[in-house]
C-alpha cells in the first residue's frame, strides 16, 4: 500500500535546535565531513553565513519526494539569502537503485521545469557507490550521508566560485585520496555518531 505523502519542513536556519533529527544528522555530517575534511572547499563559507537550508521530506514514494524537491527548488529560486538546500529523505529510498531512479526523475523535473542551468542536483546516499568500485571502497564515503539527500545548488554561484578556485577538476580526486587514507571504518563511525546524536534529540 502506498503511504500518504507527508512533508516535514525544517525552519529556514541551520541552527541545530530548530532542525528535525534527520536534518540534524545531515547537518552534523556536513560540518564534520564535507567541511571538516574539505571535501567541498566552498561549503565552509556557507556554513558560516548560515545560508544552507535543510528540509526533511517524510514521503516515501517518488511523487512525494519530487513534490518536496519542487517546493525546495521554488523556495531556493525565490529566496536570495539561501545559497543551497538539502532535501533530506527520511522515509524511503534506502536502496541505492531506488534513489538513482529518483535522481533520474529529479533531473527531468529540472529540465522540463525550466530550471536547467539555474539549479543543479548533487547526490548523497548512505549506500552511495561509484561505478566501477566495490561497495566497501572508502572512496564511496565522499558521497555517503546519514540519509538520502537531494542537494540543490545555484549553478551561477557554483560557476563563480569554481573560477576562483585553482584546479577545481582535482577536487574529486583529492577527496577520494583522503577517503582512502582514512578508511571506511573512520567514516562509518562518523555516520553512526551523527545518527546517534540525532536520535537522542528525537
Amino acid at each position: 500500500m502506498r503511504q500518504e505523502n507527508v512533508e516535514v519542513i525544517a525552519p529556514v536556519t541551520t541552527q541545530p535546535s530548530t532542525l528535525t533529527p534527520a536534518c540534524e544528522a545531515v547537518r552534523e555530517w556536513v560540518e564534520r565531513v564535507v567541511v571538516g575534511l574539505n571535501f567541498c572547499p566552498f561549503a565552509h563559507r556557507e556554513v558560516e553565513r548560515q545560508t544552507i537550508v535543510y528540509r526533511e521530506c517524510a514521503a516515501g514514494d517518488l511523487a512525494g519526494a519530487l513534490q518536496a524537491l519542487a517546493d525546495a527548488a521554488e523556495q531556493l529560486v525565490a529566496d536570495t539569502h539561501t545559497e543551497t538546500t538539502l532535501v533530506v529523505l527520511s522515509n524511503g529510498f534506502d536502496e541505492f537503485d531506488d534513489y538513482l531512479e529518483l535522481l533520474d526523475y529529479a533531473d527531468v523535473y529540472l529540465r522540463e521545469g525550466g530550471l536547467e542551468g539555474i539549479l543543479q542536483i548533487a547526490s548523497f546516499h548512505p549506500r552511495y557507490q561509484f561505478a566501477g568500485t566495490a561497495p566497501e571502497a572508502p572512496s564511496n564515503y565522499t558521497n555517503r550521508a546519514p540519509y538520502p539527500v537531494l542537494h540543490l545548488l545555484r549553478e551561477a554561484s557554483l560557476e563563480r566560485v569554481l573560477k576562483r578556485y585553482p584546479n577545481p577538476e582535482s577536487i574529486p580526486e583529492h577527496n577520494c585520496e583522503e577517503a582512502e587514507k582514512r578508511g571506511a571504518q573512520y567514516f562509518e563511525a562518523i555516520l553512526a555518531d551523527c545518527l546517534a546524536k540525532a536520535d537522542r534529540r528525537a
